[in-house]
């Protein structure tokens, strides 16, 4: 629905050969940690292994696995989350591409389905180095 703000602009970190990017949700409404069903994380092409990504939200990581039943954290549409996954960054500008999957539980599209999007957004930005980030 808001594609082109999923990645937060200038969010790009790096460290210890994981990187993470801040990202927004592109819905306008709230949803459960069980309604991200998924996402891919890739830099300058090089995709995240998926054992690799871990979700941060309301102060918490978590596998995509660890949300699946989690209905008690909750995505809402003013608060970033952290996608990371193991991904080497060197300094200097990345095309960072990030892939959502969610799934939508309010709106009914069949009588045992739920309408399911899928949600795209790539941006170019320069990496910074925890170090730098925590300065």
């Amino acid at each position: 629905m808001i594609p082109d703000r999923i990645i937060e602009q200038g969010t790009l970190s790096a460290h210890d050969g994981r990187v993470s990017v801040e990202v927004r949700l592109p819905w306008y409404r709230a949803l459960p940690a069980s309604c991200i069903s998924g996402a891919k994380l890739a830099v300058d092409g090089v995709e995240a292994p998926v054992d690799s990504l871990r979700w941060q939200m309301n102060g918490e990581e978590f596998t995509f696995a660890d949300m699946k039943t989690n209905t008690e954290q909750w995505w809402f549409p003013t608060d970033s989350a952290v996608l990371s996954g193991e991904i080497g960054a060197d300094a200097g500008e990345h095309e960072v591409r990030v892939d959502l999957e969610l799934y939508i539980p309010y709106i009914i599209i069949a009588d045992d389905q739920v309408l399911h999007i899928e949600e795209h957004d790539t941006k170019t930005m320069t990496v910074r180095q925890v170090e730098e980030a925590r300065a």
